[in-house]
């Protein structure tokens, strides 16, 4: 049985270790507080638009820290540099203090579709629908294209754009009107083509050959100017041809490229190309049904690559 100077002992010893507790929790309190305040103060710098091994060389010297707290797009802040900060820049803080940082990823990034062959008014109808912008449009004369349609962009097809950036269009305005004289495409087609159009346009043809192509002799490889450049009387032409005069025609690989398109969906419009060391060659463009199949002669030298689009979006694309 417990009496009472043994209750009044019991509490006497639970009375001074409560005193002891709290005043060793108040000496512990005031010497960590006396060692964060005895750490020098510093202003934040503004780490806004700087690179995480910037921000790090700014920070280290002031006894500051870092850490990424995530990321975001942003067109207006290069990518991996610093978006947004806490604590905010000039903001007094005590050597040891971490910053924490939001990083910019730049801008949304889309591929630019490729445009050329479709009309003006379904080209912008795909740029919408890729979140991006029609920009300048103008218009050239054209041999190859009918007016209205899209002869060339900028951007270029598949090249990876910001999104909402502006992509410039040049049209097709038809056929030249009289007195404007455009080069056509002699690109496989026969030097005798391209020499017979030469004599009667009274230009300057010059030739030059590719001893390595595997294409038959005198199939005209290259040209320069490009189809649908303006040209004058004293132009000078030039076209690299296959093979050297007085040599066995050789033989390219001939054959039919297939394509069928899916049995569901709406009419699209199908852009076919070849593309192979001396470029980049339209083989078909037009529009189709859904289930339609289309089958395009072609050459094919070796190394060549067949790219498949429809309204503008590359589908697919095959080794030759």
């Amino acid at each position: 049985m417990t009496t009472k100077s043994e209750k009044a002992t019991y509490w006497e010893m639970a009375a001074v270790t409560a005193v002891f507790l709290a005043f060793a929790y108040w000496a512990l309190n005031w010497g960590m507080e006396g060692l964060v305040h005895a750490r020098k103060t510093q202003t934040m710098p503004d780490l806004k638009g700087r690179s995480i091994s910037s921000a790090l060389d700014l920070l280290a010297p002031l006894s500051l820290g870092l850490r990424k707290n995530g990321v975001e797009f942003d067109a207006s802040v290069p990518i991996s540099s610093v978006l947004r900060q806490d604590p905010p820049a000039g903001t007094i803080v005590r050597e040891g203090k971490t910053v924490r940082v939001v990083v910019s990823q730049g801008g949304q990034t889309v591929l630019a579709p490729s445009l050329t062959g479709l009309p003006l008014r379904n080209a912008e109808m795909m740029l919408r629908q890729s979140q991006l912008v029609l920009g300048e449009v103008s218009e050239a004369y054209s041999l190859k294209s009918e007016k209205g349609l899209v002869l060339s962009q900028d951007p270029k097809a598949e090249t990876s754009v910001e999104r909402d950036a502006m992509v410039n269009l040049v049209v097709s305005g038809g056929a030249p009107p009289a007195g404007v004289a455009l080069m056509p495409d002699f690109q496989r087609k026969t030097l005798d083509e391209a020499q017979a159009w030469a004599a009667g346009a009274g230009v300057t043809l010059e030739v030059k050959s590719d001893q390595s192509s595997l294409f038959p002799n005198g199939t005209v490889m290259t040209q320069s100017p490009a189809p649908d450049a303006v040209i004058s009387g004293e132009a000078k032409v030039v076209v690299t041809v296959s093979g050297r005069k007085g040599s066995a025609p050789s033989v390219a690989s001939a054959q039919t490229f297939r394509y069928e398109l899916p049995q569901s969906g709406t009419d699209s419009q199908v852009r076919i190309v070849m593309v192979d060391k001396y470029g980049e060659r339209e083989l078909f463009n037009g529009l189709r049904k859904p289930g339609s199949k289309i089958e395009v002669p072609v050459q094919s030298a070796g190394g060549a690559r067949v790219k498949i689009y429809q309204n503008g979006i590359l589908v697919e694309e095959r080794d030759l």
